[in-house]
């Protein structure tokens, strides 16, 4: 099995929205927006909708993340590969399932009861701040970043501060 071509993976509560439909696709050169997520694969309008927010001649696939996890590995190595997901908690699915991720780029993650505020775009709670540890841990960069020219910043450094 060949290692699939992941150029990024996102973290981002609305999952695919213009920002993420066009700004990230076009930087990254992707050709494929693999949304990883249980709800989402479920839901033929929560898809057309996102479908219509990304750039043309982007494939997409709207994957649980078992299904995810299961059919990573055979894509092609023309593929290249931008994963969005919902949650921090998801993408440690994906990780420990085995997808090769070794970089993530925190997108948005609203502020709700129970979580506190880190950055303009994200806040977390006791939950978030032990899984973004846990991936540091596993050796994977979490970074903020809402568009491609803005400078990113390491999450652990901004929970550590909090």
């Amino acid at each position: 099995m060949s290692t699939p071509n992941i150029l990024m993976t996102r973290i981002d509560n609305r999952l695919v929205h213009g920002q993420v439909g066009v700004t990230w696709v076009n930087a990254l050169g992707a050709n494929l927006l693999l949304v990883a997520n249980d709800s989402a694969a479920q839901d033929p309008v929560q898809q057309n909708l996102m479908d219509m927010v990304i750039a043309e001649g982007i494939q997409t696939r709207y994957f649980t993340l078992q299904k995810t996890i299961d059919i990573i590995g055979k894509a092609a190595e023309r593929q290249k590969i931008f994963i969005v997901c919902k949650t921090p908690q998801d993408l440690l699915t994906l990780v420990k399932g085995g997808v090769p991720i070794k970089f993530v780029n925190v997108g948005n993650m609203h502020f709700s009861e129970g979580k506190k505020q880190i950055h303009k775009t994200v806040s977390v709670d006791e939950s978030d701040i032990a899984v973004f540890k846990e991936l540091e841990g596993l050796g994977i960069t979490c970074e903020i970043r809402r568009v491609p020219d803005e400078a990113g910043e390491k999450i652990t450094d901004l929970i550590n501060l909090s």
